[in-house]
């Protein structure tokens, strides 16, 4: 059996490489550093008209809030004057603010929503 002469390796066109270096890439990464969104608070304040029993509903239905820490977020509210429901990003937060707010107004309570950098 003849001994087989080993075959030059096929080059191929935009090969990085080379035998001469000349036509040789160098391609260097580079980690992309991305920050985390930023957070806003959304927050219910306080007024003389809306009933209580409506802020917890809007707690439970709208932040998911379970029964117990609604009440104490609608205590909060009565009594300090402003509450935070959630914490969301930017674009969450103010789909939260619009939808109390609509929900305030069909139902015809003064409710005041707002959103706030966190």
């Amino acid at each position: 059996m003849p001994a087989e002469t080993p075959k030059p390796p096929v080059k191929l066109p935009g090969d990085p490489i080379s035998d001469e270096g000349q036509d040789s890439v160098v391609v260097e990464r580079r980690v992309a550093k991305t920050e985390p969104p930023k957070l806003y608070q959304v927050v219910l304040l306080n007024d003389d008209f809306t009933p209580m029993e409506f802020v917890v509903m809007v707690l439970q239905e709208y932040f998911n809030r379970d029964l117990e820490t609604a009440m104490q977020i609608m205590l909060k509210i009565h009594h300090e004057g402003r509450g935070v429901c959630g914490v969301f990003t930017k674009d969450v937060a103010s789909t939260k603010v619009d939808v109390v707010i609509s929900a305030a107004r069909r139902s015809g309570h003064p409710l005041q929503c707002i959103m706030e950098a966190a």
